[in-house]
Formats: structure tokens, sequence, C-alpha cells
């Protein structure tokens, strides 16, 4: 099923990727070399130290076709980069220095009195179409097509049982997101029909979206090592396009050896980002100095809910600034979710079934569709 979605045909999109994945090399992880290199601690002291985990890839796959179905939110993908625990933000070593020094005093809630840092940047495309792709006439009672391309720089701050992140996305609404290319082309891959009515997408205009969210951790006290649990509630408000809206949530966690992070779900700002290590506690995976196996296995099942209140999606409420196809959609949103991940040394899989609420008047039903993560820390 990934096969589909390598997007053959859109070089434009692979250049796009090809240039975040070069940023992301090239900035963070000789950055991480580099302050290895300044520090050049003492044979023994080296000898003592416990191994410091590396940069972070997480890639996000989420589809509806999980579930034979090809409409809505029918595709999405991103891939983050997260950058190794810092002590503070402006004093990462791999940031040119004018921009650390904005770094250090950008203000947001949370960033003032945390204990560890992370900086992510990365890259998605978003799909959505209507029920019936087939046709070429405008479905005035059906969502608009529409693609979403972007870009996205993130600044976390945490604490041992609370984690704030303030993300700044930017790219493009309409037919210069390539979602016409990469749908359509995977669809012939398949020897699957076309979508016919792209022509009635949302045009081009440009997207600029801030959120910040936090996550607290619950009974994070617990110890790695054994079964155990875990509640991870989060709060979250985003302004800007493609979405202005706020939400709360939460997610309950069950397993072996639960990882020491803030979820792994779905494409969302801090998602994958470790917590604080508590002083004296040994963590669950090799970065932190075991090497045994089951010190650094996990496996555990989890499950949540979010609810939103929803001013603008340009998704539904169409383009600003141009004529567009637009539909009611109602003011609260919501979604249940529930999956399994399994972490072998700095390799994690993660598997998420989504059913979302329906989000606009005349939508015949929900959705469904399935989200699989795929991460390794260096």
């Amino acid at each position: 099923m990934f096969g589909k979605y390598l997007y053959r045909g859109t070089p434009s999109l692979v250049r796009v990727g090809l240039l975040f994945l070069t940023l992301s090399v090239t900035v963070i992880v000789p950055g991480t070399i580099l302050a290895a290199e300044n520090a050049r601690p003492s044979l023994e002291a080296a000898e003592a130290a416990q191994t410091v985990p590396g940069p972070t890839i997480r890639v996000y796959f989420e589809n509806d076709l999980f579930y034979n179905e090809d409409r809505e939110y029918t595709n999405a993908v991103q891939l983050r980069v997260i950058s190794p625990d810092l002590r503070a933000l402006g004093e990462n070593g791999f940031l040119p220095e004018g921009v650390n020094n904005v770094l250090g005093e950008v203000p947001f809630p949370g960033y003032r009195g945390a204990t560890q840092y992370n900086i992510s940047i990365g890259f998605g495309q978003q799909i959505y179409t209507p029920k019936d792709t087939n046709a070429r006439v405008l479905q005035k009672d059906d969502r608009p097509y529409a693609g979403y391309l972007y870009g996205l720089l993130a600044l976390h701050a945490k604490r041992y049982n609370r984690l704030d992140t303030i993300e700044l996305a930017a790219g493009v609404i309409g037919p210069s997101s390539l979602a016409e290319q990469s749908q359509n082309e995977v669809h012939r891959m398949r020897g699957f029909d076309t979508a016919k009515g792209w022509t009635h997408q949302l045009r081009d205009e440009p997207a600029l979206m801030l959120t910040w969210s936090r996550i607290w951790r619950l009974n994070a006290e617990a110890k790695p090592g054994g079964w155990g649990w875990d509640i991870l509630p989060q709060v979250n408000v985003s302004a800007g396009t493609p979405h202005t809206r706020a939400g709360l949530g939460t997610e309950l966690r069950f397993g072996w050896n639960l990882p020491p992070d803030y979820g792994t779900s779905t494409i969302r700002p801090g998602s994958g980002i470790t917590r604080p290590m508590e002083e004296g506690v040994p963590g669950a995976h090799s970065h932190y100095g075991s090497d045994k196996f089951l010190d650094n296995a996990s496996l555990y099942l989890f499950s949540g809910a979010d609810g939103y209140g929803v001013a603008w999606n340009s998704f539904l409420d169409g383009n600003i600034w141009k004529d567009s196809h637009n539909v009611d959609k109602f003011p609260l949103a919501g979604e249940l979710y529930g999956g399994a991940a399994v972490i072998l040394y700095d390799f994690q899989i993660t598997y998420t079934h989504v059913y979302r609420a329906q989000e606009y008047h005349n939508q015949k039903k929900s959705h469904n569709f399935g989200s699989i993560t795929i991460g390794y820390t260096f």
C-alpha cells in the first residue's frame, strides 16, 4: 500500500521533499556532531556518561483506503525531523547565530521554566475529495476538492510531565499543492479510475497557520520495565488557514514498557517528542544506557478522543480571497481513535484507526481512515 504513494510523475513535490530533507540533514545532523566535537569530554567522563539520543525522523501516512473508502480526508503524508534534546532553544549549536537569538526570545505559553527543549521541521501534503469522484460536474452538496502542501517549524518546551509546542506551518492550498497529480497518478498506477472533478478544486492561495498545544502526561511517575498505563490530556489552539479552531482531547495508553513520550499517533504538533528523564530513573530505551532487549522493547495499546470548536476550515469554507465551492460546516467537530505501537531499540511503528464525526451539513455519514507512523532515532 505504501507503493501507491510514491508520487511518480510529480517531480515538483519530490523537489520540495528533497529540499526539506536536505535542510533537515544539513541543519540538524551536523549540528549534533559539531556540539559533540566542541564538548570533547575526557575519556573517563565519556565512558561514564550515558549515550545521548540524536535526531529523530518520523514519517506519517494517513489514508482512508484502509477502510475501502476514497472520499473526505482521503490521504495525507508528513515527514518530520526532531532535534536532539536541547538545554535551551537559543543554544542549539546547529542553526545560524541570528536564528538562535530569535528562537531564544520566542514567547509562548510553557516556554519559561522548561527543563528541556526540541526543535522540529517538516513538510507534508493533504488531499480532500467529495464522495463521488467520477462526477465531472460540481457537486454543490458535497465537500470541495482541495489540496494542501506545506512546510513547518515547531518549538517544543518540556517538563517531566508536560509538553508545550508552538508550530508555524506555511504553504499553499489549491492546484499548486499537486494534489490532483498525486491522487490521479497513484490511481493510474493501481488501475483505479481517476478523480474527474478536480476542475472544481479550491483555487491557489497561500496558507499560514500558528498552533499552540499543551500535552500533560499523567501517571508519569510509572517506572519503565513492566506493565503500566498513562493518560495524555491535551489542549490546542490554531489560528490562520487552513484552520482556526480550539480543541480538547485525551489519550489513554496501556502496555509493556511505555515509552517516555507524549504520544505518537496521528499528524499533529508535539507527537513523537520524548519527555525529560527523572533524575535517577533509567530510561526505557538503549539511548539511556541499557543493552538489555526487554529494556529496549515496548508494546502498548491506546485509545483517545478529540473535540474541536471550529471558526474556520478552508477545506469546507473554501477560499478566502476568491470565489470557490464551499459547504455549510458544523461549528463543533470530533473524532475517536485507537491503535497499537511497537518499539524495538530505536525503531518504532504505530497504527491508528480514526473515526471522524460528520463535519458539515448534507454529509451522508462519518469518515474512517487509518494512520501509520514510522520513526527512527539516530
